[in-house]
């Protein structure tokens, strides 16, 4: 019964994300991508990460998420030849972007790096500060990327551009 329910959980993740992808309105994109965080807290929940859930359900499905909708609520549409100059510039700027992944993918597998990436567990009875900051770094590591991310998004859609 549990192996059921985790498999529904991430189907529901999956198209979610493909919906958060693959949908032209940025706004429900945005929606579909805190739906898709909310899924993942509860995976997280649902595998004992109890704290990894708390800050993917507060950071992710709900700073982000306000980040993005109050964003896209500035941003105007653009008409049929901005989007295609867009799409033409886009294309010229990142046409190497994916033989550059490739190379990099392979550069870091041929690398043996060993990372000491165990999470020891963490003691119920001690200090939260103490669980945060020397057992959980890792966590709190992934949620500034995840911030950033957030962050410098907002920063590039609010850019504003003088090629008018």
């Amino acid at each position: 019964m549990k192996i059921t329910v985790d498999i529904i959980i991430l189907v529901i993740m999956i198209i979610s994300a493909l919906w958060a992808v693959m949908t032209r309105s940025l706004l429900r994109s945005a929606i579909a991508l805190a739906f898709t965080s909310a899924i993942v807290s509860i995976l997280f929940f649902r595998l004992n990460a109890l704290l990894a859930a708390v800050f993917e359900l507060s950071v992710c499905a709900g700073l982000i998420t306000v980040l993005f909708i109050s964003t896209i609520s500035l941003t105007h549409p653009l008409t049929w030849k901005e989007i295609i100059r867009h799409m033409r510039e886009r294309l010229r700027r990142f046409v190497w972007l994916p033989f550059i992944i490739v190379a990099l993918g392979t550069a870091l597998s041929l690398v043996k790096i060993k990372l000491n990436l165990h999470l020891p567990e963490p003691d119920p009875q001690g200090d939260m500060r103490i669980v945060l900051w020397n057992l959980r770094g890792i966590d709190i590591i992934g949620q500034m990327v995840i911030l950033l991310c957030g962050v410098f998004g907002v920063v590039i859609l609010l850019k504003e551009t003088n090629t008018k």
